[in-house]
């Protein structure tokens, strides 16, 4: 594009999406800033840290609407809707709604499918290079059911899942003890996906930032607070100054969507609360990661020890506790892993972040209609960290104007525009 300041990307934030994408782009020989108050990424480090390819079913899919109200009369269950809801809230809502139907997962799953599996491979590189791939443990991840009925459905996801290439296996009782003896379960069996897998996110995260600043990527702590596009570029107000690029990402999560409004992009985004807690020295240490499935519990082992993440509050991001959907997390373990109870997580500090939920549950990645300068990079809802590393490599893709990804119409940024 021209001398160095063409050269010249910026990113805003410093989570998953944000680092990963500079990984890619400083491999392409670009200038790279990124931007974030916080010295981490918050919602990409304390999640549970798996990367799922057995995901490949939207947020937005049917049932999920009746679920969500019938969870609604229980203060304590995984899912919550911050009341009175705000017009955004409303719009969102009708939104997701519309979203919730077979067309809709059948036009996406092999989209997700394929970025997930990507992304995996992926990894398999970045921790190689970072050396840290002791840490990358591709042993699967278990869907625990409790009652049969689930492990049923469970079983259905299962059938279609291998029906498109996501290995899958079913588990009865006593295959469930010999795929992890290290735990003990209590289930009625469980699905086994085998191409899912698990790291300790916030030591991916910081050795990931360690090795940008390594090769010349620098990082300035502070809150974007406006962003002004003009042909040869743009240019970022922070708290304190102004900043020139020639291209930027906005890659902040939940946040994106407010900073898009001064661009006058509509991008509808709910922030997705959840919560984690973590035990150092737990009673049993499994050797997979796992979610319980009626729970929405995921149980993930770490190098920290043992975190236990869930909850999805819906609205707008704040930093309040809901301590009655905690204590729901807590008293749920043991009804699968009964070793484990919950005055075992007294005094332990609760992690809270938010997820930036599109309404459609398909990810944000692409540029601007209006401002071709500017790509978009959010929206990933539960799996930021399963997609770090594939919509990385997109962005890198976009801004060097050599896309490959045929799967990038389908992430466009401006569908609700």
């Amino acid at each position: 594009m021209g001398d160095s300041v063409s050269e010249s990307v910026a990113i805003v934030g410093a989570g998953i999406i944000g680092l990963c994408s500079a990984h890619f782009l400083v491999e392409r020989g670009y200038q790279v800033t990124v931007f974030d108050p916080e010295p981490v990424g918050n919602c990409s480090v304390g999640n549970a840290g798996m990367v799922v390819p057995s995901h490949f079913v939207p947020l937005a899919a049917p049932g999920m609407v009746r679920m969500g109200l019938k969870m609604l009369t229980n203060s304590e269950s995984p899912f919550g809707f911050k009341f009175p809801p705000t017009v955004d809230q409303l719009l969102w809502s009708l939104k997701f709604m519309r979203a919730c139907n077979p067309a809709h997962v059948a036009k996406h799953e092999s989209l997700l499918r394929d970025m997930n599996l990507h992304s995996r491979a992926l990894y398999d590189n970045i921790c190689d290079f970072l050396g840290i791939g002791i840490e990358w443990h591709k042993k699967g991840l278990l869907m625990l059911c409790a009652k049969e009925e689930t492990l049923e459905h469970e079983a259905k996801l299962a059938e279609r899942a291998n029906e498109i290439g996501v290995k899958a296996k079913v588990l009865n009782q006593e295959e469930l003890k010999a795929a992890d003896p290290s735990v003990t379960m209590h289930a009625a069996g469980a699905v086994h996906f085998l191409d899912d897998g698990h790291l300790t996110p916030q030591n991916f995260i910081l050795q990931l930032k360690e090795s940008l600043k390594s090769r010349g990527v620098n990082f300035i702590s502070n809150q974007v607070v406006d962003i002004r596009s003009t042909q040869e570029s743009v240019v970022l107000q922070t708290q304190t100054d102004a900043h020139t690029f020639a291209q930027i990402v906005i890659a902040a999560g939940v946040l994106s969507s407010e900073l898009c409004k001064k661009l006058k992009l509509n991008l509808p985004m709910m922030a997705g609360k959840g919560y984690s807690l973590n035990l150092e020295s737990p009673t049993e240490t499994p050797d997979l990661c796992s979610i319980l499935v009626e729970a929405r519990v995921a149980v993930t082992p770490m190098a920290s020890g043992l975190r236990f993440a869930g909850t999805m509050e819906l609205g707008p991001p704040d930093q309040q506790k809901n301590e009655k959907r905690i204590k729901g997390i807590k008293k749920s373990i043991p009804n699968y892993f009964p070793k484990f109870q919950p005055t075992d997580f007294d005094n332990k500090e609760v992690w809270l972040g938010h997820r930036p939920c599109s309404p459609d549950g398909i990810p944000y990645i692409g540029r601007t209609n209006d401002f071709p300068r500017i790509t978009i990079a959010t929206g990933h809802s539960m799996m930021g960290l399963s997609l770090g590393p594939v919509t990385g490599e997109y962005v890198a893709q976009i801004v060097s104007d050599s896309i490959t990804s045929p799967y990038l119409k389908l992430l466009n940024p401006n569908r609700y525009d």
